[in-house]
């Protein structure tokens, strides 16, 4: 029994034998291996996927972004300096590439004036009783839903969304608090619920 017993203590965990099967990975996708970034791609577009839609808030949106994320990561991969797991560099990629479009939409609506047929009506979804967790959350404010998510959801600290919006430290927390107020109101919870 204690032989079983060393056996299973030696394993490494899931996530360490992700980070160990990401790290070879990268290494042969660093130099041209495209089944090895395919590899890659399939192990972590899922999650990627999850942030970018949370944050964007619209699929055809996160699924852009999604693309866009994945393209730069193949790009960059070469400088990729495995101060940090894959996967950790890769959603900070998938960040900024939706903060990246944001910006931009929000550059063009400025120019337009509310003139781009093609931009979505915020106040429609905001308007419309959310069916699930995931339609409340998409239905929240940009500023609020972005923190919500990176600190609420991805676990980052006040000071890194501080860093990555570009906003103050106490922005970020009224943020959140405004996102965990408006969820409970549209759930119908009490606040301290969220």
């Amino acid at each position: 029994m204690q032989a079983v017993l060393a056996d299973v203590v030696e394993l490494p965990d899931a996530g360490a034998r992700e980070a160990l099967e990401d790290a070879r990975a990268v290494e042969a996708a660093a130099r041209g291996d495209r089944r090895a970034f395919e590899r890659l791609y399939r192990r972590h577009v899922g999650r990627v996927h999850a942030l970018c839609l949370r944050l964007a808030g619209h699929r055809e949106t996160a699924e852009d972004c999604v693309q866009e994320a994945f393209v730069s990561a193949w790009r960059a991969l070469p400088s990729f300096e495995a101060r940090s797991r894959f996967s950790t560099w890769l959603h900070r990629i998938a960040l900024n590439t939706v903060l990246a479009r944001h910006r931009g939409l929000a550059s063009r609506l400025e120019r337009t004036a509310g003139e781009d047929a093609d931009v979505l009506d915020r106040r429609s979804i905001e308007d419309a009783p959310p069916i699930d967790l995931e339609a409340a959350i998409a239905a929240l404010p940009d500023g609020a839903r972005h923190v919500l998510v990176l600190v609420g959801i991805y676990g980052f600290s006040h000071e890194e969304v501080s860093t990555e919006l570009g906003i103050a430290v106490g922005t970020s927390k009224a943020q959140l608090h405004r996102a965990r107020r408006l969820l409970a109101t549209r759930l119908g919870l009490a606040a301290e619920d969220v």
